[in-house]
């Protein structure tokens, strides 16, 4: 009989275990499937996606960039496939040269393409872009011009290769003959001010990002563009304007491939 009734309380306990283990168990599961879900363990495919939208822009998609292009500049989609930017200080260096040389270029295509308009329209009597330098004017000659301006050109290259070195210096008092606030400005290449941001379009250079990669982009076209022009005039010998009219004219005998053929 006492057998009996230790078996029995055995049974008992060993069933009370099993069911507040299977209470506790189940408190648990609900407790984890309640947890938020930014808790809970992300799948592969969601971590790839994220770190893929992560990614920056390259010249060429997949490429890894090099190391000294961390997408801080301006336009920066990691090409410098020779190198030429390892060196901190030149790579500073070619920052403004490509600066300047995007902004001689918008100047040169802009000019070259209002100059052939007013040409070909027959408002004014004027010589193809590649034929203005030999032109004669009745205010002065050829030689004055040039030393004109090889003063006012290497005045102002003077001025921002030593704003370059030494960024800010070109505002300080003394400088430019009173003129200093014109050319205030806290980054080399853009001097700001009055006379450069007469509209304050970028007050903020600093965090002017969005207006400087427009620039760049814009001037990296318009260097192409210029390219494009030097070509197209060696090979037709007429002007941007009169190329496009003569291919508006005949688009599938008057193009490209026509021209080098012939």
């Amino acid at each position: 009989m006492a057998s009996i009734v230790t078996a029995a309380n055995s049974h008992w306990g060993a069933l009370h275990t099993c069911t507040a283990s299977s209470r506790a168990l189940t408190g648990w599961s609900r407790r984890a499937l309640s947890v938020p879900s930014a808790h809970r363990v992300r799948s592969p495919r969601a971590r790839v996606v994220v770190r893929a939208s992560a990614q920056r822009a390259t010249w060429l998609p997949g490429l890894d960039p090099p190391a000294h292009l961390d997408g801080t500049l301006p336009g920066d989609f990691g090409f410098d496939p020779l190198g030429l930017g390892e060196e901190p200080a030149a790579l500073k260096w070619y920052v403004q040269a490509e600066l300047v040389h995007c902004r001689f270029a918008m100047a040169g295509v802009a000019g070259i393409l209002v100059t052939d308009l007013l040409r070909v329209s027959g408002i004014r009597d004027l010589p193809v872009w590649f034929e203005a330098g030999a032109a004669k004017f009745d205010f002065a000659n050829t030689t004055s011009l040039f030393f004109v301006q090889l003063l006012l050109m290497g005045f102002a290259e003077t001025k921002r290769y030593m704003d370059f070195i030494n960024p800010g210096s070109q505002a300080e008092e003394g400088t430019f003959i009173g003129l200093e606030a014109a050319l205030v400005g806290s980054q080399p290449g853009y001097p700001g001010g009055p006379l450069f941001n007469p509209l304050g379009l970028a007050k903020d250079i600093e965090n002017a990002h969005e207006e400087k990669l427009k620039e760049i982009k814009n001037g990296r076209l318009a260097m192409v563009a210029m390219l494009g022009f030097i070509v197209q005039a060696s090979v037709t010998h007429v002007g941007p304007i009169d190329n496009l009219l003569t291919h508006l004219s005949d688009p599938f005998n008057k193009n490209i491939i026509h021209a080098i053929s012939s």
